[in-house]
């Protein structure tokens, strides 16, 4: 089978998560089984037009923000391609509108629909409002006007509860939950002597850390000794920003940047840390869920979609009911402090995490593609 890829960034830019590293295991198992794959996706600083990624070929136009949806749509209707057989439309708050223009089989694929998240945009005030307003009316109608015909691969039952919820067909969508990459170093290194929560992720406000800035504080209030590291990429001026605010708090000497890491220090830093925290908003899965329980580190989060697929409450880690920062402070400082608890949950951890593995998923995306 010849399959196409429509995806607004891949697996090397620099803004590239889970979702990305989701899409490029599928599609290098599929090539792997025989298939041809090719990914349309952005441009980014310094990259090539073209780029052969464990076989799968990489054709790069446009920004990742709307140029790239544009860029597709004039490359598959008017340039010279090969034909398709099967066209993966890739969601990340805007799909690639394939039913208006693509003839071939086709099939959607999505982590989370956005909800919440057009309202926690980073865009300067007074524009942020727009994507709140127009993301949340509109985003809806895509689902029911554009793709209630079309199978959906997602990676939760969260979020396929939110597909049926906007009109899609249940049997038009198949869950595979994400796998995990794991880059463990050998011997995986012991905890900190200082208690020590880790946040893990994308500096971004829908992301929580804001939040989890705040809940380091709460916990730093009550028990002093505690140290926080903050690990993750994001916009300079953002990260500023969050800099000033742990000065404004007094807890500047106990929050450790980190900034981007490989993934053998990412999987250190895990081990070395007592909890993850992870307030996010919203998530399609949250596999930084799964890497920090790989290492027995269990995670505090929000009780939120995606983050309730990925943390079995009360077994790898703990849903806060509440969603606010004095909620995770008290039960990251509930849960290390109480030490036959603690030890139980890093157990578990390491035993939820073995169910989820690429080999796994990508059988069951590869049974998936025999149904076109």
């Amino acid at each position: 089978m010849n399959i196409l890829i429509f995806s607004w960034r891949d697996l090397k830019h620099p803004l590239a998560g889970g979702a990305e590293e989701s899409t490029h295991q599928h599609a290098k198992a599929w090539v792997k089984n025989g298939h041809k794959v090719t990914l349309f996706t952005s441009r980014f600083k310094a990259s090539k037009a073209y780029a052969k990624i464990d076989g799968v070929e990489i054709i790069r136009y446009g920004h990742d923000v709307f140029g790239v949806h544009l860029s597709a749509f004039f490359w598959y209707s008017f340039c010279s391609h090969p034909k398709f057989d099967l066209v993966v439309d890739q969601f990340h708050g805007i799909p690639f509108f394939t039913p208006l223009y693509v003839r071939a089989k086709k099939l959607a694929f999505i982590h989370e629909v956005a909800k919440e998240v057009w309202k926690l945009n980073p865009w300067p005030k007074p524009f942020n409002l727009l994507p709140g307003v127009f993301g949340t009316i509109f985003e809806p109608l895509i689902f029911k006007i554009f793709y209630r015909k079309v199978p959906f691969m997602t990676v939760s039952q969260s979020t396929k509860k939110d597909l049926i919820d906007w009109g899609i067909p249940s049997e038009n969508v198949d869950v595979i939950h994400n796998g995990v990459t794991l880059t463990l170093p050998l011997p995986v290194p012991n905890r900190e002597k200082r208690k020590t929560a880790i946040y893990l992720g994308a500096l971004a406000k829908d992301k929580g850390i804001e939040e989890a800035i705040e809940s380091f504080n709460l916990i730093n209030k009550s028990d002093r000794n505690w140290q926080f590291w903050v690990v993750g990429k994001g916009d300079e001026k953002y990260k500023k920003k969050l800099e000033v605010s742990c000065q404004r708090l007094g807890i500047e000497g106990k929050v450790k940047f980190w900034g981007y890491v490989s993934d053998k220090k990412k999987f250190e830093l895990l081990a070395r840390a007592h909890i993850l925290i992870n307030p996010s908003a919203r998530e399609g899965w949250g596999l930084v869920n799964i890497e920090a329980n790989a290492v027995g580190t269990p995670v505090v989060a929000y009780n939120v979609p995606g983050i309730r697929d990925s943390v079995k409450d009360g077994y790898s880690g703990i849903l806060c009911e509440e969603r606010t920062p004095a909620c995770l402070a008290k039960e990251i400082l509930s849960l290390v402090n109480d030490n036959e608890k603690y030890e139980k949950l890093s157990k578990q951890a390491k035993t939820w995490s073995k169910k989820f593995n690429w080999k796994t998923s990508t059988q069951k995306s590869l049974r998936l593609l025999q149904s076109f």
